[in-house]
């Protein structure tokens, strides 16, 4: 994508606006309710608006930095929730939780993967609701949900009542991913949409920072001193503190740009103007089936969901056996979990270097590779180093959480590369689903009988990153080849049709030979 001006001054010249509200003024079949946007419906309602802010334009930098601070900041805590929540059972693993619940074999594995098979299953019923309320609430919904679920592992009495509740965990934290896809979708163009997913995606190294230190200060509570075990008190806690993000979230995340009351009617047509090029649309509730057998057809899709697939069974190893495997080094469990953190600082910087070098200079396969390329050394280091060799593997180990980052751009890509409501909002499930797949692989290479060592899991982390890498390519590979064949429309691409119906039309990236696919 080309980058955009920051302010909305370059418009169109007279004539081009005569045309363009020509076109929008004379009635077409596209603008029927059921083929276009309600963000078209918006501005034909606001046509006064939209001739002030043509003629004072709004200061698109300004506007961005009142979108992010209103939006980004309750992204960012859900996210972190989510990874938090999930992180703590590796955390509880280092605890008292396998004596006070008798974990015996392979129980601790099962557990941390039916959560993501909850997540799995409940993504295909995910996409109807996405589409048939708005992402916002129905995220809100869900994270006050999985903070109850949370908060009711406390009270687990052994190996079936824990797995049931993170069952439940794993399904109401199915619209995570989807649902914060959809929501950047709707507030920024492509280019602007890549920092923004790692700001909020770092709520995964932050999560990993925080869960390191939970875990340490629930570990300080003395069993005689509390009638709970110190990771019951670390679940209750954190599941309080989600329920009432998730509460938050419901209450200050617009459903749409169109109904942010922090917004003026000029701004708001602005802000339209301004996303009409991603052509991906903001708000339909039209369901259309065809569009899921589009999805169905298409190559990207596939590609997309092998890649976070081999990418996650990487993540999962990494989210659940992090602080088992530096506990098998000798640490005892309160050095274990403050020796995970650095995990997150990794995570973090890996992060935000991808965010920044997709806004400079695209190339999210690239930068995807880059980060491929450090995660695979650490994996070689925790595979073929001996365990004496501590400082070595805990290099490997921190390394490792290098391969967390590059799902932000999945996702990033996921939201600027599949157009139409429908087929966004199931690829985004597939694409959620596939990170519940690789989170189901990981912790199941951690078998029993391989303890404490663990080599097949550790070099399964090497095959896995090789294997993202290349699928990786053949995606752009892929983009390219399509943007050929539909380069003369792209070039001819700008903002000044944002008026008419045509830019608002309900198509999918197949149908509307003016998109362009990022990569």
């Amino acid at each position: 994508m080309s980058s955009t001006p920051e302010k909305a001054t370059a418009h169109a010249t007279t004539d081009e606006k005569t045309v363009s509200q020509h076109s929008a003024s004379t009635p077409t079949p596209n603008a029927n309710p059921d083929n276009v946007d309600a963000a078209w419906t918006y501005l034909d309602n606001h046509r006064e608006a939209a001739n002030q802010e043509d003629s004072d334009p709004v200061d698109l930098a300004t506007l961005r930095r009142k979108i992010d601070w209103h939006i980004v900041p309750l992204m960012f805590c859900c996210y972190t929730m989510q990874f938090l929540d999930k992180v703590i059972l590796n955390y509880a693993g280092v605890m008292t939780i396998r004596q006070d619940l008798n974990l015996q074999g392979n129980d601790f594995s099962n557990v941390a993967t039916f959560l993501f098979v909850g997540l799995l299953c409940f993504e295909i019923p995910n996409i109807y609701f996405l589409q048939r309320f708005p992402a916002a609430k129905w995220l809100g919904f869900n994270v006050t949900a999985w903070g109850i679920a949370t908060a009711c592992g406390a009270a687990a009495t052994g190996y079936t009542s824990l797995l049931v509740s993170r069952v439940f965990l794993g399904i109401f934290e199915a619209t995570i991913g989807p649902s914060l896809i959809l929501i950047s979708s709707q507030w920024y163009t492509k280019s602007e949409q890549a920092p923004r997913f790692s700001f909020w995606y770092l709520g995964l190294g932050i999560g990993q920072i925080l869960g390191g230190a939970v875990s340490y200060a629930f570990q300080l509570i003395a069993p005689a001193s509390s009638a709970l075990s110190g990771w019951r008190i670390m679940f209750l806690s954190l599941g309080l503190v989600t329920a009432v993000i998730g509460i938050l979230t419901t209450l200050l995340i617009p459903d749409t740009p169109m109904q942010a009351r922090w917004l003026s009617d000029v701004e708001k047509v602005a802000l339209l103007r301004h996303i009409s090029t991603n052509r991906t649309g903001i708000d339909n509730k039209t369901f259309r089936l065809e569009e899921i057998f589009e999805a169905l057809m298409d190559p990207q899709l596939y590609l997309m969901l092998l890649s976070v697939v081999l990418l996650a069974s990487s993540s999962g190893v990494v989210t659940t056996y992090s602080a088992t495997l530096i506990r098998n080094m000798g640490y005892d469990p309160k050095q274990a979990a403050l020796m995970n953190m650095p995990s997150g600082a990794i995570s973090i910087f890996f992060t935000l270097l991808v965010g920044y070098g997709v806004r400079k200079q695209s190339h999210r396969w690239a930068w995807i590779i880059a980060c491929l390329i450090p995660a695979i050394l650490g994996a070689a280091l925790m595979s073929f180093l001996p365990t004496s060799n501590k400082s070595g593997v805990l290099a490997g180990l921190y390394l490792v959480n290098a391969v967390v980052a590059p799902l932000a751009v999945f996702y990033n890509w996921t939201a600027a590369n599949f157009g139409g409501a429908t087929k966004r909002a199931f690829a985004a499930a597939v694409v959620s689903g596939s990170f519940s797949i690789g989170n189901i692989i990981g912790p199941q290479t951690f078998q029993a009988r391989d303890a404490p060592e663990y080599r097949p899991a550790k070099l399964s982390v090497v095959g896995t990153q090789a294997g993202c890498a290349l699928t990786t390519f053949l995606l752009f590979v892929h983009y390219r080849w399509q943007n050929k064949k539909r380069k003369a429309a792209a070039d001819s691409e700008t903002e000044e049709a944002f008026m008419s119906p045509e830019a608002w039309a309900r198509m999918t990236d197949k149908e509307n030979r003016r998109f362009r696919y990022s990569y």
